[in-house]
């Protein structure tokens, strides 16, 4: 079937509102880690919980045509990655990163 097609639009957009909610959340857990790493409260559970949501997303986005939020979610799964943990100073990053994760989903027609 064609990318393009009617039928493959419409069951994607049903898989969108389905997983709507769900990505919403996963967003929220990178505004509040992003957040937390900016007045320096992001603790490893908050910081293993941004991995791996950064990760499922990472892997969702582009079944729906984001691939600039696959872009994203990428690069912040690789931050939280590290065995140290993000810097303090890629805060504002993460925060712009998050907010445009959160554009993408609202946006998506």
């Amino acid at each position: 079937m064609e990318s393009g097609s009617p039928g493959l639009s419409e069951a994607l957009d049903r898989l969108w509102a389905r997983f709507l909610p769900e990505m919403r959340e996963r967003v929220k857990v990178l505004e509040n880690a992003a957040a937390a790493l900016a007045v320096g409260t992001l603790n490893p559970a908050e910081r293993d919980s941004a991995h791996a949501v950064a990760h499922k997303l990472a892997g969702v986005l582009g079944t729906f045509n984001l691939a600039r939020g696959t872009e994203l979610a990428r690069e912040l799964e690789l931050i939280y990655a590290r065995d140290d943990g993000p810097d303090p100073a890629s805060a504002p990053r993460l925060a712009a990163n998050a907010a445009e994760l959160r554009a993408l989903i609202e946006n998506r027609r």
